[in-house]
């Protein structure tokens, strides 16, 4: 009897002491009380309104452009304006149409673009291009293929946005440093700098 008291008690201590085992000492010495420091530091750290959409530091955590600044983004939804869209996500960077048939066949196409970079260039872009064909009993086989219409997508987007980047700088008056008249660049003072 006096055995199960004290195996209770030892049972009621080890659950009550054993979830605190794992846990961290607060240490009262990095702890900063002052908010407005607080707030520097976690900039400084990468952390908080710093970070994302609105970041201030280039070095530090994830670059979120906006789809609408992006010519390359732009130009890819412009380009497959003529089929539905199954999957569009920008932040994974990566647009899924659907199944696309010009007429009523068996055979349809589902293009996929993938951007490995937010630069204009040939090897910032992935096209590939899966083919459907249906029999008669609704069993179908999805292959992908790799022909000419890969690289005439990828052409025509990186084109479209060469021309849109390039219509934006002419637009920015900090892009435009040509002079109208003669073509020639505004160099100022030593000549390294451009006006």
């Amino acid at each position: 009897m006096i055995f199960l008291k004290f195996f209770r008690y030892l049972l009621i201590i080890a659950l009550v002491f054993l979830p605190l085992n794992g846990c961290k000492s607060f240490k009262w010495k990095e702890y900063e009380y002052d908010g407005k420091k607080r707030a520097k530091q976690n900039v400084k750290e990468g952390k908080g309104i710093g970070t994302g959409v609105f970041k201030r530091n280039k070095n530090v955590g994830g670059v979120f452009d906006f789809a609408s600044s992006n010519e390359l983004w732009r130009a890819s939804l412009d380009t497959l304006d003529f089929m539905s869209f199954s999957n569009v996500d920008y932040s994974g960077g990566l647009i899924i149409t659907d199944w696309y048939s010009e007429n009523e066949n068996e055979q349809s196409i589902k293009i996929t673009v993938r951007f490995l970079s937010n630069e204009i260039r040939a090897d910032g872009l992935k096209v590939s291009l899966h083919q459907r064909i249906c029999g008669t009993n609704n069993s179908c086989a999805i292959t992908q293929i790799n022909s000419s219409l890969n690289e005439e997508i990828k052409v025509t987007i990186l084109r479209k946005a060469a021309l849109m980047k390039k219509e934006k700088d002419e637009k920015d008056p900090n892009k435009n440093y040509k002079d109208k008249k003669t073509g020639e660049v505004n160099w100022c003072g030593d000549g390294k700098v451009i006006c």
